[in-house]
């Protein structure tokens, strides 16, 4: 499912037009952007938890060469599912 099609979904569902539920979801979406990359976490119950997470600097191999290189440390976005979402991907057996 892309961009659109999700925008569909969200106006079907909630009885809106598209163009208020694509208005809805970009801001959301940007909301959750900002807030991740000014360090915050964004907890939505029942869906999932977006956070910033440190990367240790490690040791890597440039594939062309295969020489040995360093990987600096750096911040990325991570996504952690929550419990309804998990279950509902993948019900408990």
């Amino acid at each position: 499912m892309n961009k659109g099609e999700l925008v569909d979904a969200v106006a079907e569902k909630a009885s809106v037009t598209k163009k208020q539920a694509d208005a809805v979801l970009t801001a959301a979406i940007e909301s959750i952007m900002e807030a991740v990359s000014q360090g915050d976490k964004v907890t939505l119950v029942g869906f999932g938890s977006f956070e910033p997470r440190e990367r240790k600097a490690r040791e890597g191999r440039n594939p062309k060469t295969g020489d040995k290189m360093e990987i600096p440390a750096t911040k990325v976005p991570a996504f952690s599912a929550g419990k309804l979402f998990r279950e509902k991907v993948a019900p408990p057996k």
